[in-house]
């Protein structure tokens, strides 16, 4: 078993610390991440990990990243660094309502569907430049998000953006970064204003898991070869799904559930997950 520590403001000679407490056998170095040979010690690391601001992965069998088939993961507060709905919320005067209800939905405490219509009502009358407004303005992707995708491009893994926001950013956001698969909401919309309400079956916990599932079987992917990655509660039965789960800056009840947890690296940290 090898252990992956990574963090954007790690010190080898902190690692080099603790390889010697964990009795590893030799120290590999890559890029920001650190891989420790074999700790003959093994015990919990989250206090030191949050203490240095790293994450820490134990790898019990070393996977190739070459070797997936379809890499998922969400978008908001995942690919990007924001909550598009969020946004809009603010640009409708209406952000601590929306950011509040977003916020317990993504710790599981409401029915995401519910959540979501709760949201897109406050939204009712907002022009539709305002979407465009978020999209050049304040959507920004993650640190690290390019190398990830441009890493599943070399090695022929299909990329999945999975959403319970927008088609409007998600499709934005596949033929920019030439993404394969999407499922995302659409916003009704009438004389160029969001009418406050969504067309069609809401994108929720169970459409996400039903869409990779179904994208592994077209691929004909087993679930070793497969990989999700997400933040909120509506991500984990999608999670559940895919044979490496990874919790990115995730809530508490998802990073619990995930056999990973990235909380302080960016994206392309999931590629040192394969060493």
């Amino acid at each position: 078993m090898n252990l992956v520590i990574q963090g954007p403001a790690l010190a080898r000679a902190d690692v080099d610390a603790l390889a010697s407490e964990l009795n590893a056998k030799s120290v590999q170095q890559k890029g920001t991440a650190f891989v420790l040979k074999e700790p003959s010690v093994r015990k919990s690391l989250d206090a030191w990990s949050e203490s240095h601001k790293a994450d820490h992965a134990w790898i019990e069998q070393p996977r190739r990243f070459a070797d997936l088939k379809l890499l998922a993961m969400d978008m908001d507060s995942t690919l990007i660094t924001i909550e598009c709905i969020d946004e809009l919320g603010d640009l409708a005067g209406k952000r601590a309502e929306v950011a509040g209800i977003t916020a317990r939905a993504m710790r599981g405490e409401i029915d995401y569907p519910q959540s979501l219509r709760e949201r897109v009502a406050l939204l009712a009358g907002l022009p539709v430049a305002a979407l465009e407004k978020v999209y050049q303005e304040r959507l920004r992707l993650t640190p690290g998000a390019q190398a990830l995708i441009a890493a599943c491009k070399k090695h022929q893994v299909k990329v999945l953006l999975v959403s319970g926001g927008f088609t409007f950013f998600v499709e934005r956001l596949k033929e920019r970064l030439g993404l394969d698969y999407t499922i995302s909401n659409v916003l009704e919309i009438e004389r160029n204003k969001l009418t406050g309400k969504v067309t069609g079956e809401i994108v929720g916990a169970e459409a996400k898991a039903a869409k990779f599932l179904s994208v592994m079987k077209e691929l004909k992917a087993t679930r070793d070869r497969a990989v999700a990655i997400g933040d909120g509660a509506n991500d984990l039965k999608m999670m559940k799904e895919a044979g490496i789960s990874i919790a990115f800056h995730a809530k508490p009840v998802v990073r619990a559930q995930a056999a990973y947890a990235l909380n302080w690296s960016g994206l392309d940290a999931v590629l040192h997950l394969f060493p």
